[in-house]
């Protein structure tokens, strides 16, 4: 165990930027003191020693700001960037070499049992405020924007913003999330005012064809009962 928190520690100490040496990340980091807490508290859940796994958690949650319940398990190499406000749930998978900020919740949808917290697969990153709820697979390699809201599957090598979240970039090159970059990303909300724009002006075009120029006009000084029985033919 003790190999694996030294390859933890040094997993954060070569992928952030403010980290001066490893020292500094044993002694200094939340996110790197949340995750040696949790490979206890796991063990002994892994145990049937649920009382003593659940302490450690909440111990764990005072002093790191950190709720990682100790049935979840958790890849190595983990880097959990600030870290205050994120929650993991019990039945959730994170695989090696992650990135995680702050605020994000990996949780349920309900009281179901069994599984019921999402799988996020190797080298994914996690933008601060992201919620991603439900027992779905968050591919290899994929990105999830900062405050997005993820309640389906998403594929290896996407990226996905928004709320609900949709794709935005999709290809076959993997990309860590070692790069950091989850805010050079198109923004959906604008794309799909271009595509009303278009479409408005389509229609306009049809409209003004249909029934000769200067409609601006006419619609400005037309009475609103005679403007909702006008027939567009569209």
């Amino acid at each position: 165990m003790f190999k694996g928190l030294i390859e933890d520690a040094r997993a954060i100490s070569n992928r952030d930027p403010a980290a001066r040496s490893l020292f500094e990340v044993i002694l200094l980091y939340p996110g790197f003191h949340s995750v040696v807490l949790h490979r206890i508290a796991h063990w002994f859940y892994n145990k049937n020693m649920f009382f003593i796994a659940r302490l450690i958690s909440q111990v764990n949650r005072f002093f790191t700001g950190i709720e990682i319940h100790p049935g979840a398990k958790i890849g190595k190499g983990l880097f959990i960037d600030h870290g205050m406000g994120i929650v993991i749930g019990e039945t959730a998978e994170v695989g090696d070499n992650c990135t995680i900020y702050h605020n994000v919740t990996l949780g349920g949808t309900g009281k179901d049992k069994g599984k019921r917290h999402p799988t996020i697969g190797e080298n994914v990153l996690i933008g601060a405020g992201a919620k991603i709820l439900g027992p779905f697979k968050v591919g290899d390699n994929a990105k999830i924007g900062a405050n997005a809201f993820v309640s389906q599957e998403v594929e290896a090598n996407t990226t996905v913003v928004g709320i609900p979240a949709r794709p935005v970039r999709k290809g076959s090159e993997k990309i860590a999330s070692i790069e950091l970059d989850h805010v050079n990303i198109p923004d959906p909300v604008a794309q799909e005012i271009c595509r009303l724009l278009v479409r408005l002006e389509r229609l306009e075009k049809i409209v003004e064809e249909e029934h000769g120029e200067g409609l601006d006009e006419r619609l400005k000084n037309m009475p609103h009962e005679e403007f909702q029985e006008m027939d567009y033919n569209i």
